[in-house]
């Protein structure tokens, strides 16, 4: 089984928006993600992984290059302004062609 490559987008937001944000990825074509609780520091201050209104979350995706900037985008659109937020894509490699 060959690998294949796909782009790792990681979203790191509020934990209030998660609804929200994933029926907004389901609405894009998104087929698949993880999600975890993160916690850390950034602009934006100190945030706690334990208090509702102060955590934060991790979603991960793992999609075509195409899908990875019209993610990209449509959160910088419609997110970036009112929420602490920020994504980033990695290069990946994938056994599962059919999963991805």
């Amino acid at each position: 089984m060959q690998p294949i490559t796909r782009k790792l987008v990681t979203i790191i937001t509020e934990a209030v928006i998660e609804k929200d944000l994933t029926r907004e990825l389901e609405n894009l074509g998104v087929n698949g993600y993880t999600i975890t609780d993160a916690r850390g520091r950034g602009s934006r201050g100190t945030r706690h992984a334990g208090w509702e209104h102060g955590a934060s979350i991790r979603i991960e995706i793992i999609c075509d290059e195409e899908m990875a900037r019209h993610i990209a985008t449509y959160l910088k659109d419609h997110f970036y302004n009112t929420y602490a937020m920020v994504l980033f894509t990695t290069d990946i490699e994938v056994l599962r062609e059919d999963k991805f």
